[in-house]
């Protein structure tokens, strides 16, 4: 039986491993796909303290070195399910593992738009994070998806660094609060063009190139050159299969307190998978370290 079993190697969970190893407690880390998250996705990362540019990839091998180092244990496998009590039970793929305290550090993935291809390029001129990348596209020309809140801040940001900004939502009008929308058309270089979809990626050499828009009125189509695309169509928290032992938003994400302490006695919660407003690589580790110290604090008075 392991004291803190960490569901979720990215860097909210592999940060929570290694505060919970100097606190002399056994770890578990369960990780479904890439140990490091969605970081590896990134070519480039420059907003990391300590480091003034390093690829994703290099980012999860260097904490991924740094939790072994430590003795963590790891599993890759994809849990199914908590069964909560004073022993907490963690059903996985693979078969059951125990422990006195959980942290859910599933993160959220970004929603994509289902396209041919897209996969392949995300990192290779798809990105959803203009704070992580936009300062690669610097006097260039790029395309940003959706029309909220969230996609209209990214627009704002990259049109102060990209030379054209497309914005392409699929409904009449942009849903984001006015005041963003008025800042946003108060840019000369942005271009918005409404109840229009994203409907193909072209690419060279494995690189973005341009798109295809599609009217949704009409159904005409037409070519736009761009060198990224950023899309912000919403995420997608990873909370599923634990719904019925922690509290769930109306969105998804996994509701806590500044502890990062759920409803339930023993579990806690960190990174993008939690209720919380910046959602960043600084921030995951923030989490995994609170977490870890809550969950320790927790068993010491078992």
């Amino acid at each position: 039986m392991y004291d803190i079993i960490i569901i979720g190697g990215g860097p909210a969970g592999l940060t929570a491993a290694l505060y919970a190893r100097r606190a002399d407690k056994n770890v578990l880390v369960i990780e479904k796909e890439t140990f490091g998250g969605q970081i590896t996705f990134s070519p480039k990362v420059e907003n990391i303290p300590g480091f003034s540019e390093l690829s994703g990839n290099e980012f999860a091998e260097k904490l991924v070195e740094q939790v072994i180092g430590q003795g963590a244990d790891f599993e890759s496998c994809e849990v199914q399910k908590i069964i909560d009590g004073e022993i907490k039970t963690v059903v996985t793929d693979s078969g059951e593992f125990e422990s006195k305290a959980v942290i859910i550090a599933t993160g959220a993935k970004h929603r994509t738009l289902g396209l041919p291809g897209e996969e392949a390029l995300i990192g290779e001129g798809i990105s959803f994070c203009a704070v992580c990348d936009g300062a690669f596209y610097r006097n260039k020309t790029v395309a940003v998806v959706g029309g909220g809140n969230s996609a209209l801040q990214e627009a704002i940001l990259l049109s102060d660094l990209a030379k054209k900004v497309y914005v392409i939502q699929n409904l009449d009008f942009l849903t984001g609060e006015q005041k963003l929308q008025e800042q946003l058309r108060s840019k000369e270089n942005t271009e918005i063009i409404c109840d229009t979809v994203l409907s193909e990626y072209k690419s060279q050499d494995g690189e973005i190139t341009g798109i295809i828009i599609k009217n949704q009125s009409s159904g005409a189509e037409s070519e736009i050159t761009v060198d990224g695309v950023f899309l912000a169509v919403g995420l997608v928290p990873q909370n599923e299969y634990f719904k019925d032992v922690i509290e769930l938003d109306g969105y998804g994400y996994a509701v806590s307190d500044e502890t990062c302490k759920t409803k339930a006695n023993g579990i806690f919660t960190a990174g993008d998978c939690r209720t919380k407003r910046i959602r960043q690589v600084a921030t995951a580790a923030a989490d995994g370290a609170v977490a870890a110290l809550a969950a320790c604090d927790y068993i010491d008075s078992l």
